[in-house]
Formats: C-alpha cells, sequence, structure tokens
C-alpha cells in the first residue's frame, strides 16, 4: 500500500477514490459505514498507509484526556511509535462542526501528534497548532472535498503521505496555508461587500476633504465598480496579449506523429501562443457541448503541437484535440475510445460541428463517471 509523491500519481488515486467514494455513498448510512468504506480507502489508498499494520494505523487509539480515561480517537498513524496524524470520523453527511470539533480538540492537546483530521469520508478538515503551541486552531488550516479535489489539492495531500510526511516542514506550510485561506475569505469579503475601513484606505487617497457617512457611502459604490472594472481590464489585456501573439509559436504539426511524440510536446514545453483561429475552434466546442456539459468544465491547454479541449482542465478527460499549426494541413483529433485519437481533416471552423456527435459521447464517457 506504498504512496508516491508523484504528483500525477496521486491525482489519480484521489480521482479513483472519488469515483469509488460517489458510487457508494447512497449505501453509507453509519459512522462504521463510513470509515470502512471511505475513511480507511483514504489512509491506505491516497496517503499509502498500512491499515493492516498495527504499528501504522490503530484504530480506536486511546488519548486519555484529564480525568477522562479511556478516549479514544478513531484512528491514529504512527511513526517510531508515535502518533503523527489523527483522525476523527463522522458518519457521512454528518455535522462537522463546533461539537465534533470540540472532541477532536481534546485529543489534540494529550498526544505528540501536531496534525489532526476531522472527516465525514468526503469532506476532509485539517487542523494544526498555528495559533498557540499544543492547542488545536478553531478552523482548520486546510479543507477540501474528495468530489472536486484537483491537482492543487493533489499537491497539499501529497504532504500528508507516507513517503512525503515531514512533521516540522508542517508547521511553516501549515501556517502558510491556514494564514493564505483566511487573506483569501477576506479579499472575497471585501469584494463582496467593502468594509468602511476598506473604502477609507482608498477615497482618502483622492478624495481630501472630511469623510462623511454620505461620502463613504458614494465611494464604496464607486470602489466597487472600480474594482470589477480593474478585473475586466485585466482580462481583456491577457486574452489581447494572447490573441496578438507575443509569443510567436514557430513550431508546426504533422499530421502523422503519434500521440507519443504530442505527450512529449506538450510536457516539454506548455506554455504557447494561442491564435484566434485556435479561439474559434474551442469556441466551437463550447457550443456544441453547451447542453451536455457546464461551460467553465470546459478549458483548452495549448501545448507545442496542438490546443487540447479538456474536461475540468484534466489531461486525463481530452474531449478533442484541434492540430491547427500547420498552415496548409489541419486536423481535428478526436478522441475515442480508450483515449485513442482519430485525426480527421478539415478545412474550416465550421467543420467541426459535422463531428458534434463524436464528441459529445466523448464528453458524456467523462461525465458519465463523475
Amino acid at each position: 500500500m506504498a504512496s508516491t509523491s508523484d504528483g500525477l500519481d496521486l491525482v489519480d488515486r484521489v480521482q479513483q477514490l472519488a469515483r469509488r467514494v460517489q458510487r457508494h455513498l447512497e449505501s453509507v448510512q453509519t459512522e462504521e459505514a463510513t470509515k470502512t468504506a471511505l475513511v480507511l480507502p483514504f489512509i491506505a489508498d491516497v496517503l499509502g498507509y498500512n491499515v493492516f499494520d498495527p504499528t501504522e494505523v490503530v484504530p480506536e487509539f486511546t488519548a486519555d484526556v484529564g480525568t477522562k480515561k479511556g478516549e479514544k480517537v478513531d484512528y491514529a498513524i504512527l511513526r517510531d511509535g508515535k502518533p503523527i496524524l489523527l483522525f476523527e470520523c463522522k458518519r457521512y453527511g454528518a455535522d462537522l462542526g463546533d461539537s465534533a470539533k470540540s472532541q477532536l480538540h481534546r485529543y489534540f492537546g494529550v498526544t505528540e501528534s501536531r496534525v489532526a483530521v476531522l472527516t465525514d469520508g468526503v469532506t476532509y478538515r485539517f487542523f494544526s497548532d498555528v495559533d498557540a503551541p499544543n492547542k488545536m486552531d478553531d478552523r482548520p488550516f486546510y479543507e477540501f472535498d474528495l468530489r472536486s479535489a484537483d491537482e492543487a489539492d493533489a499537491k497539499e495531500i501529497s504532504r500528508f503521505t507516507r513517503s512525503s510526511f515531514d512533521a516540522e516542514a508542517l508547521q511553516g506550510q501549515a501556517q502558510d496555508l491556514k494564514y493564505t485561506r483566511e487573506v483569501l475569505s477576506l479579499i472575497e469579503q471585501e469584494w463582496n461587500d467593502p468594509s468602511p475601513a476598506f473604502v477609507r484606505l482608498f477615497s482618502k487617497r483622492v478624495y481630501p476633504r472630511t469623510h462623511t457617512k454620505k461620502v463613504v457611502s458614494q465611494f464604496t459604490g464607486i470602489l466597487k465598480r472600480a474594482l470589477r472594472q480593474f478585473l475586466r481590464n485585466r482580462l481583456e489585456a491577457q486574452i489581447t496579449r494572447v490573441l496578438e501573439g507575443d509569443q510567436a509559436d514557430e513550431a508546426s504539426s504533422d499530421a502523422g506523429s503519434n500521440q507519443e511524440t504530442d505527450t512529449a510536446s506538450a510536457v516539454a514545453d506548455p506554455i504557447q501562443t494561442t491564435t484566434e483561429e485556435e479561439w474559434q475552434g474551442f469556441f466551437a466546442v463550447k457550443a456544441i457541448l453547451s447542453q451536455d456539459v457546464a461551460p467553465e468544465r470546459i478549458v483548452m491547454r495549448d501545448v507545442r503541437s496542438y490546443c487540447g479541449v479538456l474536461l475540468d482542465d484534466n489531461n486525463r478527460k481530452p474531449i478533442c484535440r484541434l492540430h491547427f499549426n500547420n498552415e496548409s494541413k489541419k486536423y481535428l483529433g478526436l478522441i475515442g475510445e480508450g483515449k485513442a485519437e482519430d485525426r480527421v481533416p478539415i478545412t474550416s471552423i465550421d467543420e467541426i460541428f459535422k463531428y458534434a456527435d463524436r464528441i459529445r459521447a466523448t464528453a458524456k464517457r467523462y461525465v458519465s463517471t463523475d
């Protein structure tokens, strides 16, 4: 049950478990079922700990709390006989609020573990003692939902795997994650509803007179509009940069090249200039899938020899490929069963719609396994 620090392999493990979990959720009605069907596979298959080795994974780990003896945490992960990770499990769908957290809080203070996990088998909340030594924080420093975990989550999860766990390094990482998360939350709050203090931070620089309530109210609207205009300007500038081809792509695609060559090119040189024709092709594919898949799930990655259209920005869910780099020959790469690519020549963007059924069939295969 060894784990691996390889990011791509861990992504696979997380996604495979997510699919399996999704199939079993309706059958998980008790806490014990949650542990067996959801949590233990996460500990074993994702984190890589041997759940059959009692020196590594201890169920019902005794954590005496004050005068209360025999208090047990659901799972403790041990290294050299000492706990490094505590897991407190609740039934899937149960409230993971203060009551569940307070129980884990008691365990945390009487063990040597500096990381504690509260979970219902789908949502995982990681706690540490960033605010005060040996006292579990009220808020988690990291949280993810197994059903929507992506490559960024896999990177964070990898820190807790058997092969990568480093208690000392995690202290600093937990602090960074916790404060980054809290700052992002504050930014979101200010974006949606700017506070008077945030408004004054800007208004005082452009309005030298007295800041009455009326002035602050007026500048609240001005700031909200300015923030949204700023974001629009940045997005438009980025799109313009891409379309104008600041980074010219001189590589061309050979229609006869095999899939392995394409994959190597994608890894070696992932940042490319996306042409207007490639954008048009991408939007054509989004239009074809508009009734089957939420538009935000359809993403384009421009690599050296083609533009890949992916579901959920996941390179294991290719929908099609746009081989448009060669000016004289353009191909649409259709993805079939087993992810084999069938390249068909096209002379215009409109011809993509001729293959709408095949494109939709590919997307539906991925959606059906979500």
